[in-house]
């Protein structure tokens, strides 16, 4: 309790801070990649749908890969793997400056390529990064070191954007390029200064389909996982409106694009105070019923958002989204690290990460298909009603979930248990 009270408490392991700055570096190299990216493939095709295969590109293998990813992050180094899949990011994004300076008629496929291989060490280096981060502080400072992890990746999602968009104003898609590259390799230099841990030996020997399979049946056998991962699930899926700013701006608050840039901080800025908050009050009383409010203040927020008119209350109503999203993301990142052993970490990382880029993906199609049908507006107060039936729903069937408290002593025991 000590260790959870005191909000710098995954700050006094140095090998925590040297984590978090690859974080930065990461998490900024990402998020101005991503606005590159796009911002230059648009220019080469003029074609939205184009956008829309440049994210499919990425998301095949990072999700496709990601059950063996997490089986490798079980049998083989963890750090190994970081460092192996951060540098081959490192040479992609250096490969697309090469591949924008030289330009040519074969850019944009050139860049699909790089992308799909980006996404391929996305899908083994995801899995063994949320698996490697629980050795790095004992499990008593796990929910602190999710906030400031989480605290980092918010920020990063304010900056990143903002700092690409500003970068390809004055040095191009190749100067962007070559900056990203430069943060991707501070990233890795962070992770090289942090110590090889000792690997988990396997609780049993198994093949490598039945070593997948077996994170997914862990999941399955513990309803307050699967009650959270659900929460997760059907929140995004169905209340996720991110896709269909550009509509709101546009057509029904007509803010512009000024107005949409708002708009899209918004969620990030509250998700960023609340996990600031977290550090110093860490939600681990009462954790499962705090996960189950959340989000219902998440679908509360987002059907505020869909009835607005008025633009400062859609500002409110989105920041409102943040601040749910964020308790909810420090809880559920903290109920997956205190209740998985060290030697499944990998695997049931990954049917988490499949799960999670499942709905974002699935999120966006279904947002764009009920606005058809329904209409914009409607469309996104309907998915709110949704993940509160949702929310009900898992209430009622999972009570478990709703009785948890992360300082619970045998989640902790549970957590460092070793393989039998």
């Amino acid at each position: 309790m000590t260790a959870r009270a005191d909000p710098y408490a995954a700050l006094r392991f140095p090998e925590f801070r040297a984590l978090l700055l690859a974080g930065v570096g990461s998490s900024l190299a990402s998020r101005m990649l991503a606005v590159a990216i796009g911002y230059q493939v648009y220019q080469l095709t003029r074609s939205p749908l184009a956008l829309g295969w440049l994210g499919l590109i990425e998301a095949i293998p990072a999700l496709g890969l990601a059950l063996l990813g997490g089986h490798y992050a079980d049998r083989l180094d963890r750090r190994t793997i970081l460092l192996v899949t951060r540098m081959a990011f490192t040479v992609c994004v250096a490969l697309m400056a090469v591949v924008s300076h030289q330009g040519g008629p074969n850019t944009l496929g050139l860049l699909y390529g790089l992308v799909f291989m980006a996404g391929i060490a996305r899908g083994f280096g995801d899995p063994a990064a949320s698996a490697f981060e629980t050795r790095i502080v004992p499990p008593g400072a796990f929910v602190n070191a999710s906030s400031w992890l989480g605290s980092v990746g918010q920020a990063s999602s304010i900056i990143g954007p903002a700092l690409g968009g500003v970068l390809l104003a004055s040095w191009s898609a190749t100067g962007t390029y070559a900056l990203v590259t430069a943060l991707a390799l501070a990233s890795w230099f962070g992770l090289w200064r942090i110590a090889p841990k000792p690997q988990p030996e396997p609780a049993v020997k198994e093949r490598v389909w039945d070593s997948m399979l077996s994170g997914i049946r862990f999941v399955r056998r513990d309803p307050v996982i699967v009650g959270s991962m659900a929460l997760d699930l059907f929140a995004v899926l169905f209340g996720g409106m991110v896709a269909l700013l550009p509509v709101f701006a546009s057509d029904i608050l007509k803010v512009g694009p000024r107005g949409l840039g708002l708009m899209l901080a918004a969620p990030a800025v509250g998700a960023l105070l609340v996990m600031l908050w977290a550090t110093r009050h860490p939600p681990v009383r009462n954790s499962g019923r705090t996960l189950l409010l959340g989000v219902a203040g998440f679908g509360v927020s987002i059907i505020v958002f869909a009835l607005s008119n008025h633009f400062l209350l859609s500002l409110v109503a989105l920041f409102f989204t943040g601040v749910f999203d964020g308790v909810n993301m420090v809880i559920r990142k903290a109920i997956l690290r205190l209740r998985t052993p060290d030697h499944m970490r990998g695997r049931v990382a990954a049917v988490s990460l499949v799960f999670i880029g499942s709905s974002n993906e699935l999120g966006a199609l279904e947002s764009g298909v009920a606005a058809s049908v329904f209409g914009t507006a409607r469309s996104v107060w309907l998915g709110g009603i949704v993940t509160l039936l949702v929310v009900g729903i898992v209430a009622l069937r999972v009570p478990s979930l709703r009785r948890l408290h992360l300082d619970d002593p045998a989640d902790e025991a549970r957590a460092q248990a070793e393989p039998a």
